[in-house]
């Protein structure tokens, strides 16, 4: 039995802004279910690689497919099969928590968004405030309402931007559940971290971004410390 194609295929991808290049080369597989952890310093391209996937930008040459479908071709309904956790939350300050959910929620074409609004503001804790306006929310708060709005309409991929930033441990912990809850449901999941712990806790798969190339895909799981030494090496 041929194996199913990949729910993101990167081939050669690179992104460049004047004369520099931010990626080269990159290019990988990641199936539906899998869960990639990226990491690498600051600068080595990593949001600028999950920007291209979420077809936020456009690559300076390469080829991008989700689902073997090329990314340019239908593009808005590829986009609506993807959730997206970036460093913008996304959400409108004059607006309750509820009405961004309900909001984003018309948008996707969800049949019952004031319903799955209050849902998903429950799994992420903010149940107590679902009326309060967002310009009072703290940092956190912020972030936990992104999480919700990512996973509102049960994305087949899941793109996740150093999610933990601005959480405390309660919320670590809601993360954590969320991410196993989308992984057990068959959501691919692209997380960028720079905690080898976080972000390896759920990672079948790891990856390392190094001025722009591709310097090591596991395939497999890997342990943090065995990841800590690979990364040194390539590192430093």
């Amino acid at each position: 039995m041929s194996q199913a194609a990949p729910l993101i295929e990167a081939r050669h991808l690179a992104k460049r802004y004047g004369e520099r290049d931010v990626l080269d080369d990159v290019s990988f597989t990641l199936h539906q279910g899998q869960c990639l952890a990226l990491f690498g310093p600051n600068g080595a391209g990593k949001s600028t690689l999950l920007k291209l996937v979420a077809m936020l930008i456009r690559p300076s040459n390469g080829e991008l497919y989700l689902d073997g479908r090329r990314v340019g071709e239908d593009q808005d309904a590829l986009r609506r099969r993807i959730g997206v956790l970036s460093h913008q939350s996304f959400v409108y300050d004059a607006l309750s928590a509820r009405e961004n959910l309900v909001f984003y929620g018309q948008l996707y074409g969800l049949a019952q968004p004031a319903e799955r609004a209050d849902q998903l503001l429950s799994q992420v804790g903010l149940d107590l405030f679902a009326g309060d306006p967002v310009r009072t929310f703290s940092r956190g708060m912020i972030q936990r309402l992104a999480i919700a709005r990512a996973l509102l309409h049960d994305p087949d991929l899941l793109l996740l931007d150093e999610p933990y930033t601005g959480l405390d441990q309660k919320a670590v912990a809601m993360l954590d559940d969320e991410v196993d809850r989308a992984k057990a449901a068959g959501t691919t999941i692209f997380l960028i971290s720079h905690d080898f712990a976080e972000g390896l806790r759920a990672a079948d798969r790891a990856a390392i971004l190094y001025r722009g190339r591709l310097r090591y895909f596991s395939d497999g799981p890997v342990s943090p410390e065995d990841f800590a030494q690979t990364y040194q090496g390539l590192v430093g």
